[in-house]
């Protein structure tokens, strides 16, 4: 997925050198493994990863998976020829390890060139190209939102299963959850830091992330492969931005409860532009278990100065839990934490992520712990989302029983 932090937000965080810690020496005496053999090589192997969708953000996790060392980048896939151009001359990519067309990934899956797939399509895609590599015996490492619908959720759940039993590693990138003060803060209160909970408040201000394809989607917002491209402005595509945007603040917000929500009720809109199909701006109501309301807002729009960010505030009996992506986590109250602040996190959590994959790799370790908080949290922000699009309160199990799925015609382009 071509994930993209508001500019207000981006260019808070620290982008630091990546620190690979690994001499010149030692990586120049890494080796290639087949896939079928990587769980029984040396500790030091480089494993071959295939880059899945080539955009902004596939170029650019890519290139902390190659400066981490212990990647080759071995082949790449997308839609766009120009795209997979790009990838292939940034990454030293011969031309037999490119495929393009909405069925590359499967050429690229079935090449016999990757032991793992770093998948950053746009999220429509995700489910079906996960399940294609772990039936391929392929390692995942998947962007997040894992997918659109509730199928496709669930899809994702069951492939990573498949995933466990067959000894291959499937990894969700949330940089929260590889942040080591968001780790701590957490654990503090679920060991009871704030006492009882009482209410929470979830936001995601930030204007929208999508401008650099107005123009192209206003003047041919009708044909398809322009609908690809501009994926972020189509909500089939995208899942809009309560999914494809907003589940950053939501998977804390439900990782604080440790819970799925009960049920949700909202509105939203687009209102400050004419064009996509996505919204501008989300408000849900969520109900937890115990009685515990959480308001959740979201926008993506010109706010004229006022203060933005991904936020997350829990109040309880005994002290107040906050959040920032980017900025402070702390926990006032009875039980103080001072925490710190997380400027970098939005390259460290993705370095951090990456380095787990290769750890877990290579040290046989297929529990895959990211792959069931990532599915809650999705499914979070599609009852959200479908809430707000009904006007209506839905519940969790109402939205489990309906299953519905999502689907778009990419019949006229190219397989």
């Amino acid at each position: 997925m071509e994930e993209k932090i508001s500019e207000k937000i981006k260019n808070t965080l620290d982008r630091r050198q990546f620190i690979t810690g690994v001499g010149a020496a030692a990586v120049s005496s890494f080796f290639i493994v087949d896939a079928r053999s990587i769980s029984s090589s040396a500790a030091n192997s480089r494993i071959r990863l295939g880059l899945i969708g080539c955009g902004g953000r596939g170029l650019w996790i890519t290139n902390l998976f190659k400066q981490h060392g212990g990647y080759e980048i071995t082949a790449c896939a997308d839609y766009f020829q120009e795209k997979i151009d790009n990838a292939a001359d940034k990454f030293k990519i011969p031309k037999s390890g490119c495929f393009d067309g909405l069925s590359g990934y499967k050429r690229l899956i079935d090449s016999n060139l990757v032991d793992a797939v770093a998948i950053e399509s746009p999220p429509y895609f995700h489910p079906q190209q996960a399940k294609a590599a772990v039936e391929a015996g392929i390692n995942v490492y998947l962007a997040k939102p894992i997918s659109v619908d509730v199928p496709g959720c669930l899809s994702v759940e069951k492939s990573a299963a498949r995933a466990g039993k067959n000894n291959l590693v499937f990894l969700v990138d949330f940089q929260t959850r590889a942040n080591d003060y968001f780790n701590e803060a957490l654990k503090r209160v679920h060991d009871g830091a704030l006492g009882t909970m009482i209410f929470g408040e979830s936001t995601y201000h930030a204007d929208c992330p999508f401008q650099h394809w107005f123009d192209m989607y206003r003047k041919d917002a009708d044909n398809p492969e322009v609908r690809l491209y501009c994926w972020g402005l189509d909500r089939y595509l995208s899942g809009d931005i309560i999914t494809e945007q907003n589940i950053h603040t939501l998977d804390v917000a439900t990782w604080i409860l440790d819970a799925a929500p009960v049920y949700a009720i909202g509105t939203g809109g687009l209102k400050s532009r004419d064009i996509g199909t996505i919204w501008d701006h989300f408000v849900v109501y969520y109900q937890f278990p115990g009685n515990i309301g959480v308001n959740f807002s979201s926008y993506q729009f010109e706010d004229y100065g006022t203060q933005n960010g991904i936020r997350n505030r829990m109040f309880g009996s005994e002290g107040v839990l906050e959040t920032e992506y980017g900025g402070q986590v702390l926990i006032r109250g009875n039980h103080f934490y001072r925490g710190g602040k997380t400027s970098p996190i939005y390259q460290e959590g993705a370095e951090n992520n990456i380095k787990t994959f290769y750890d877990s790799i290579q040290n046989k370790n297929y529990t895959n712990p990211t792959v069931t908080p990532s599915v809650r949290s999705n499914l979070t922000t599609i009852l959200g989302r479908t809430a707000a699009y009904k006007g209506d309160q839905v519940y969790w199990y109402q939205l489990l029983n309906q299953q519905e799925k999502w689907h778009v015609d990419l019949s006229s382009l190219k397989d």
